[in-house]
C-alpha cells in the first residue's frame, strides 16, 4: 500500500459513505485480522465489487477510516481550543477549561479510542497506516496547541521562548492529557468527571511552573 490513503476511486459518493460506516462498525466489533471484505459488504449491503471499486484492498479501506477518523478528532481539538485559548485573559483558567473538555470523554472520542487501541495492536504489521493516523490526526493536533501557546506567551500569559513552543505543546499533553488517557485506557473505561478534572488542575499547576510566566 501507498503512504497514505490513495485517492477516491470510480463509484457514487453515497456508496463509499456506506461501505465507510460498515467497515468501521465491522473492524471495531471483529478487530482488523477477523474482518473480511465479504462481512463489510454485508454490512454496507453492497457486493464485493463495489468496495473495490472504491478501494484498492482492506488495508486502504482501514487506512480511510483512520483518516477520517483522526481529522475528524483533530477538527474537534481546534473548535476547544478555539473556545478556550483564542482570547484568554486568565492563562491557568484557560487552560484548565480547555484541558477539561479535550479529555472529556464523547461519541466520537470513544469510537476514536476504540480505534486507535486496534492500530496500536496491529501497529507492527501496518506502518503505513501509523504514518496516516500521525498525519492526519497527532500532527495537526500538535502544531495547533503549539500556535496557541505561542499566541499566549506572546501576550505576556506564558513564558516560552522562541521556537519552543513545540516542547510546550509536548509537555502540556504530557501533564495534563495524558493521565486520564492512561486512567481510561484510551476512552476504553470511564473516568469520573471529579477525578478527570483533579488530574488535568494538577498537569495545568506543573505546567505552569515550567512555562508561567514571571511576575516582578
Amino acid at each position: 500500500m501507498a503512504d497514505g490513503a490513495a485517492p477516491v476511486r470510480r463509484g457514487h459518493p453515497a456508496k463509499r459513505a456506506a461501505i465507510v460506516g460498515a467497515a468501521r462498525r465491522v473492524f471495531l466489533r471483529e478487530g482488523y485480522t477477523r474482518t473480511s471484505v465479504d462481512a463489510i459488504a454485508a454490512d454496507a449491503c453492497v457486493s464485493k465489487r463495489t468496495i473495490y471499486n472504491h478501494f484498492r484492498d482492506k488495508e486502504e479501506l482501514f487506512a480511510t477510516i483512520v483518516a477520517e477518523s483522526s481529522s475528524a478528532v483533530a477538527e474537534d481539538f481546534e473548535r476547544i481550543a478555539e473556545r478556550h485559548l483564542a482570547h484568554p485573559d486568565d492563562a491557568e483558567a484557560a487552560l484548565v477549561a480547555f484541558g477539561d473538555e479535550w479529555a472529556s470523554p464523547g461519541v466520537r472520542s470513544a469510537d476514536h479510542g476504540a480505534l486507535v487501541r486496534l492500530l496500536m495492536a496491529e501497529a507492527a504489521h501496518f506502518p503505513d497506516v501509523i504514518r496516516v493516523w500521525i498525519r492526519s490526526g497527532p500532527e495537526p493536533v500538535h502544531r495547533g496547541l503549539a500556535d496557541r501557546l505561542r499566541a499566549m506567551a506572546d501576550r505576556g500569559l506564558l513564558r516560552v521562548a522562541p521556537g519552543e513552543e513545540g516542547d510546550a505543546a509536548d509537555h502540556y499533553v504530557a501533564l495534563v492529557q495524558t493521565p486520564t488517557t492512561n486512567r481510561s485506557f484510551l476512552n476504553a473505561r470511564p473516568v469520573p468527571e471529579e477525578e478527570r478534572l483533579r488530574a488535568v488542575r494538577a498537569g495545568v499547576r506543573a505546567f505552569l511552573r515550567i512555562y508561567g510566566p514571571v511576575h516582578r
